[in-house]
């Protein structure tokens, strides 16, 4: 894709520009990364039941949007069955809200377990998370799961939506 600039335009801005451009078009594909082997993990998952937003009210409080989270625990494997251990749901200040899955699920090859949180659900806060820990369904290693929550605010003619992804984590005693 080739950049037409404006010859109109000041040569600093023209410079700028093709520089944005440039490194827009570079990042248009993403890297991609040798597939990771486990046995089993640990998976570290930001969720916001609500952000904050504009601008500080009288009390010095900014305003505050609440949201629902779609949590997916997706199976990468082609072959193998994973058993999703625990899915526990903190709030922000680190304490266990819900455990959402009591007893081990087996998610089958490129299948997906989804996790739901209302939008009216406020206990979580700005810094809720999710602690999911899997395991291979066989004794060999598997694709790790792809773990993500998409968070959701629809009202009337506005939309908010992003995703965070889960990251490993190592379990202490």
């Amino acid at each position: 894709m080739k950049a037409t600039l404006r010859p109109g335009l000041s040569p600093i801005l023209r410079t700028s520009l093709a520089l944005l451009t440039g490194l827009f078009l570079a990042g248009a594909s993403p890297a991609q990364e040798a597939p990771l082997l486990a046995k089993g993990q640990t998976l570290y998952l930001p969720v916001y039941s609500h952000f904050w937003h504009g601008n500080l009210d009288k009390a010095g409080n900014p305003e505050k949007s609440y949201l629902s989270a779609l949590i997916s625990l997706r199976n990468t494997d082609p072959k193998s069955a994973i058993r999703i251990l625990s899915a526990r749901y903190y709030d922000t200040g680190g304490k266990l809200l819900k455990e959402f899955v009591p007893t081990a699920k087996v998610v089958p090859p490129l299948a997906t377990l989804e996790l739901f949180i209302e939008r009216k659900e406020s206990e979580g806060g700005s810094g809720a998370n999710f602690i999911v820990r899997w395991q291979a369904d066989g004794a060999a290693p598997v694709n790790t799961p792809q773990v993500e929550a998409l968070h959701v605010d629809m009202y009337a003619t506005r939309a908010v939506s992003f995703i965070t992804t889960a990251r490993p984590i190592v379990e202490r005693d």
